[in-house]
């Protein structure tokens, strides 16, 4: 049994002899968690976990400190998808849709015709990358193309890098996977490139989604290189991680002032603050609200959490 099945893992890899590299990500509870307080269809659900699956993949294609943001806005189902990722492999996303129109669309793979009626016309594929060191911020930005999501990936890596990738993705209920190969710049061509990367390229293409979120890497490895040696890195965990928390809606309250707080007090009962990301709810209550304009009770504020 592979080592890497049922684990929340981003692994890197790379042919021994060739300039071709590749990185695979499959997860689990992390992908559970970063859904638990909010529900999409199935078609959205699906799209927004390839996203997750890229965004680990593009994050650790990269050496630096910081974090990776994929956006994916367009005039379908999906009008805004948001996913990103770390350094260190914390990850959170957000989809923003059209309930009717989601509702539309048939099944859980969103290739062909499901990614169209998803993206729309004229989206764009951004990906945002903003490091700590120096307050660094880079952009790229390409149309939304071809029949699914990881060929907005490809065409990204294409214009921005000017690396040939080839990637595949895959999510449901329970799982979101991805895997990337990258042929690397070269001074000279080494022998049986070309022919190596036209293998890969073909099978890639038939890796379906069940093999891509079941298999391990190793197994993945005997269908894409079977003729070829593989040296595997050992697998770096990734986490669901979202920036809300205690302390920061705390300070979005005291920052609206109490009389305003109060105002929403009273006509609700309470005050509730939903993470936009996670959807997480903080719920303050009438002593809960009373201790964020306090001194002494500040240090004792203790949202109520449904």
């Amino acid at each position: 049994m592979d080592a890497d099945i049922g684990s929340d893992t981003v692994r890197r890899f790379l042919v021994e002899g060739q300039p071709v590299r590749g990185h695979r990500v499959r997860l689990s509870e992390a992908w559970r968690e970063l859904r638990a307080n909010g529900q999409y269809p199935p078609a959205v659900q699906a799209l927004l976990g390839e996203a997750v699956a890229a965004a680990v993949l593009l994050a650790a294609t990269l050496k630096f400190r910081g974090r990776l943001t994929l956006q994916m806005q367009g005039h379908g189902a999906v009008s805004l998808l948001v996913a990103q990722c770390t350094h260190e492999f914390g990850v959170r996303a957000v989809a923003h849709y059209d309930e009717t129109l989601a509702a539309a669309i048939e099944g859980e793979t969103c290739v062909g015709e499901a990614f169209r009626a998803l993206a729309g016309e004229g989206g764009r594929f951004t990906v945002t990358i903003e490091a700590d060191e120096r307050d660094l911020r880079y952009q790229g930005i390409v149309p939304l193309t071809g029949e699914s999501l990881a060929q907005s990936l490809e065409a990204y890596f294409s214009a921005s890098e000017q690396l040939p990738t080839r990637v595949q993705l895959a999510a449901d209920g329970e799982r979101c996977a991805g895997l990337l190969l990258q042929k690397l710049p070269q001074t000279e061509e080494g022998t049986g490139v070309g022919a190596l990367w036209q293998s890969v390229r073909r099978s890639m293409g038939r890796l379906g989604a069940e093999a891509l979120l079941s298999q391990g890497l190793e197994a993945l490895l005997g269908t894409v290189l079977p003729e070829h040696d593989v040296r595997v890195f050992r697998g770096t965990p990734v986490t669901f991680e979202c920036r809300c928390g205690e302390g920061r809606v705390t300070s979005l309250l005291r920052a609206l002032g109490p009389n305003e707080v109060r105002e929403i007090l009273a006509e609700e009962g309470a005050v509730t603050v939903t993470c936009e990301f996670c959807r997480r709810p903080y719920r303050f209550d009438a002593q809960a609200v009373e201790a964020l304009f306090t001194d002494s009770g500040a240090a004792d504020i203790s949202p109520l959490i449904h």
